[in-house]
């Protein structure tokens, strides 16, 4: 897999790396971007061989919320008939490995990941990147990871897990905190295990009776952005994990979805609220601009549309790379940018640098700011 793969390596000042699930953790736990999420019953394997989404790299089939519970069963026989398929098609040489997305299980609960990965056979494992656990708390932590451990020890692989936080304890104020230490408690025993930490907008709003409109974020619903203030306070310190932000669950497809003209800064004309596209690509834009400056990294999909967006925003400019690649061979100090705009202080900026650098990697390096509507053009 390699982001972008459907643009000319000439966008690029540095194009992004390829990966896939034996990537180096450090590395691919900024490399999900956008993640497509699709109901477990969903037939998904012609759009894989046909490459039908461009830009597709990972991919969640669920289980839980996108399958009513008497499909389930359902869900899980398209599931391995899925894994089988594409063995079959890598056995006859008509895809590479390379080629598939990295695939992900959002299982229902406990119970349901016991019996579903009792099913699998040691040839499924290279195409399972990692399971998501929905509702992750302490009451259950240390069961889903403990089980997940088990296979990677019976399998000799590794498959990874991605804690979704979106309970009801998380959301009130008065049990958050407690659960979220307990649960960075359970995920640092099993941090070589840990692909990315992922939340639940939707399920935090529904608590609250909220869903934000078209024209806002989810962090201008107040009770939601502080549940991500302080995941984000929890897990991102010192670059501990990788946090992606929740779903943007409107999407209008149409054939004319391109900028009449490209802006020079997309930050200014979308806080302006100067129309780019349409209101819904616009709202996404604005949101991913506030989940990037916040530290998410990667966001929960519904609609492929969104995917050149999501993974477009996650590239890095020169200016930004170079300020990153500065302080990271400085000793100490502070230095004066090389675009001579700005101070890069060497002990401060350490840990945001470290971050950039693995971003450029996964997303790539572009000139400048105006580079990024060109991304998003597939």
């Amino acid at each position: 897999m390699r982001h972008h793969n459907y643009q000319p390596d000439e966008k690029f000042v540095i194009k992004p790396v390829t990966f896939n699930k034996y990537t180096d953790l450090e590395l691919l736990r900024y490399c999900l971007g956008a993640t497509m999420y699709m109901p477990g019953t969903k037939d998904f394997l012609q759009p894989i061989l046909t490459k039908k989404y461009p830009g597709l790299t990972s991919m969640v089939m669920c289980f839980e919320d996108a399958c009513k519970e008497e499909l389930v069963p359902q869900a899980e026989q398209n599931v391995i008939h899925l894994l089988d398929a594409l063995n079959e098609e890598l056995e006859k040489g008509s895809i590479e490995y390379e080629e598939i997305p990295l695939i992900v299980f959002r299982v229902r609960n406990l119970e349901q990941f016991k019996h579903f990965t009792s099913m699998l056979r040691p040839e499924h494992i290279r195409l399972i990147t990692a399971f998501n656990f929905p509702k992750f708390d302490m009451t259950d932590g240390e069961a889903y990871y403990s089980h997940l451990e088990r296979l990677n020890d019976k399998f000799g692989e590794i498959i990874y897990g991605m804690p979704i936080l979106e309970s009801k304890r998380m959301a009130y104020i008065e049990t958050r905190l407690p659960e979220l230490m307990g649960v960075k408690d359970i995920l640092d025993r099993y941090k070589r295990l840990v692909l990315n930490v992922r939340v639940g907008g939707t399920d935090w709003s529904s608590v609250f009776g909220m869903r934000r409109s078209i024209n806002c974020t989810i962090y201008d619903i107040m009770t939601v952005s502080d549940c991500l203030k302080d995941v984000l306070n929890v897990f991102t310190r010192h670059n501990d994990y990788s946090v992606s932000g929740p779903v943007w669950e409107y999407f209008r497809a149409t054939k004319d979805m391109k900028f009449e003209e490209a802006p020079e800064s997309i930050n200014r004309s979308l806080f302006k609220q100067k129309t780019l596209i349409n209101d819904a690509v616009d709202g996404l834009l604005r949101e991913l601009l506030l989940d990037r400056v916040n530290g998410f990294v990667g966001k929960t999909i519904i609609h492929p549309t969104h995917i050149p967006y999501v993974n477009g925003m996650l590239s890095v400019t020169k200016e930004v790379y170079d300020d990153a690649l500065q302080v990271l061979n400085a000793s100490g100090g502070v230095v004066k940018s090389n675009s001579g705009n700005k101070m890069n202080e060497i002990g401060p900026h350490r840990c945001w640098a470290e971050k950039i650098v693995m971003r450029a990697k996964a997303y790539g390096v572009i000139e400048d700011e105006s580079k990024y509507t060109e991304l998003f053009e597939v």
